[in-house]
């Protein structure tokens, strides 16, 4: 019989987190746990119930997730180590099954989308959270539809009139943009069905995009650039190679391996697309050199009637690893090796560095400041004297 500030039945949360948790194509438990994940804090269920009804898994990650939950509280607290023990906790909880992660990512990422009805204080605190830990953490898992869409929303609450007015900005340029977008993925489309490389060895899929606002808002700040001619990737275009199995190919089975020699070729053939001005500066080879989250793709860019195109090109595993981070290694891990004994799969290198970290380290303070720094990227938290973030 709870009811949420926006008038709706208490239910409707845990519903739709777990309907986001499916969209990532997560598995059950990970689901259970985000229909539980208010459960013991909102009711009187107990974790040992919880296992009970459950299973050990769902408890460990609500009950993960009931920790992390404390995170939103610690910015205003008075008491900086404190504060450092409660992330501590959060972060080593994350070591143990980084799906407690995803589920409060879900969870941050269908309140935000229901923030209009809080109290416009409330907004600013909870956007500025976002900002600061949340999006940076979507990120760093590599789960970019949540990313983008946590940025983006707290950037309308946190900077109103910037928002409105890049806003405006864009729908200015819209029709060039998609003039732009549309003529170039005609092109590539009919260049690569019509390679004799690619005929018979995959299939091909170009679509195209445009840059995020709070993304595109960020870079200008920071390059110091106001014309969106400028911006290398306001446009894009994405081609996804899904290279065709043969017999062979299925019983080697690496399925990350097949088809980057393809992804090689279709850079060459985009460098050479009639008509266009290639950029060959802004090749960038993620393939060879993945990013920390995981990300692989090859990046270049064209230039056509003085418009930039990014052009990213990947295999269809790269992409769903792209799309959904972390959380694509259970969707897109073979059935068969999938086992309950098989905990490396929620498992990562930068993962184990944080526990390596919380063995050596005494203070708290330090073992944040170090899980922050290889986290978080480049944001900055100052512990300041009277012991506040």
């Amino acid at each position: 019989g709870q009811m949420r500030k926006s008038g709706e039945p208490f239910i409707i949360h845990p519903v739709e987190v777990a309907l986001l948790l499916a969209g990532l194509k997560m598995d059950a438990e990970t689901v259970m746990a985000g229909l539980l994940h208010d459960t013991v804090e909102d009711t009187d269920l107990t974790f040992a119930e919880v296992e009970a009804i459950f299973g050990h898994v769902v408890r460990s990650i609500v009950e993960g997730e009931t920790k992390v939950s404390k995170l939103p509280k610690l910015a205003f607290s008075d008491y900086a180590d404190e504060q450092a023990e409660n992330l501590r906790q959060m972060f080593v909880a994350m070591t143990d099954d980084y799906r407690i992660i995803i589920v409060k990512l879900a969870d941050r990422l269908h309140n935000m989308r229901t923030l209009r009805h809080m109290k416009p204080e409330k907004q600013i605190k909870i956007s500025r959270e976002t900002l600061d830990i949340f999006a940076p953490l979507a990120h760093r898992m590599g789960i970019w539809q949540f990313k983008s869409e946590l940025e983006d929303t707290a950037f309308m609450y946190l900077y109103p009139h910037e928002y409105k007015k890049l806003n405006r900005r864009l729908r200015v340029h819209q029709t060039k943009l998609r003039e732009t977008l549309d003529q170039s993925q005609e092109v590539l489309r009919k260049t690569l069905e019509g390679d004799p490389t690619l005929r018979g060895k995959a299939s091909v899929q170009v679509s195209g995009r445009t840059k995020e606002l709070y993304s595109l808002w960020h870079k200008m700040n920071s390059k110091g650039v106001q014309n969106l001619d400028h911006i290398v990737d306001v446009v894009a275009l994405r081609v996804i190679l899904t290279p065709n199995k043969s017999a062979e190919e299925a019983e080697k089975g690496n399925e990350a391996d097949r088809g980057v020699w393809l992804c090689y070729h279709v850079l060459g053939l985009v460098q050479h697309l009639p008509g266009f001005q290639p950029m060959p500066t802004r090749v960038k080879d993620y393939i060879s050199f993945p990013k920390p989250n995981g990300y692989q793709s090859l990046h270049t860019a064209l230039m056509l009637n003085g418009q930039t195109i990014e052009v990213q090109i990947r295999t269809s595993s790269m992409h769903q690893v792209a799309e959904y981070g972390m959380a694509s290694h259970w969707a897109y891990t073979d059935s068969k090796k999938r086992t309950n004994a098989d905990t490396g799969l929620y498992n990562t290198p930068w993962l184990s560095s944080i526990k390596e970290w919380q063995d050596d380290m005494v203070c708290s303070r330090d073992f944040v400041d170090s899980v922050r720094s290889e986290l978080l990227g480049k944001r900055v938290f100052v512990f300041l004297r009277n012991g506040k973030i």
